[in-house]
């Protein structure tokens, strides 16, 4: 989150955003920060950061660098510097990453496995 230094969350700061009235069933693969507000079937693989936002719906795998939900989720995700669930955000599915963040009333179901970082990261 832009407030916490954590994560960028204005639209400009997204080089693709997805708009809410787009339905996506497939596989997504991107390089650069990649913002979902409509609804994706399939799954999601990235280096960059994802950012589910408020009202969109992913049915979906996801492996990205960093991820913030602020939508709802229902698959495993793998985010390998960062998970961050707002209180609006949803996930159903397991979650891997070096760091996750959810703030209170954020809705998880699933097992929470933390990595640790390697020397020289």
């Amino acid at each position: 989150m832009k407030e916490s230094g954590l994560f960028d969350t204005d639209e400009d700061d997204f080089d693709t955003v997805m708009a809410d009235d787009i339905s996506f069933s497939g596989k997504i693969h991107f390089s650069k920060p990649f913002m979902i507000k409509g609804r994706v079937e399939g799954s999601i693989v990235s280096t960059s950061d994802l950012l589910v936002d408020t009202g969109a719906v992913v049915n979906a795998d996801i492996t990205a660098g960093r991820v913030m939900v602020r939508g709802k989720v229902n698959g495993n995700i793998s985010g390998g510097r960062l998970i961050y669930v707002t209180a609006s955000g949803s996930i159903h599915g397991d979650i891997t990453a070096q760091e996750v963040v959810l703030e209170p009333k954020a809705d998880f179901s699933g097992r929470c496995t933390m990595i640790r970082q390697t020397e020289g990261e």
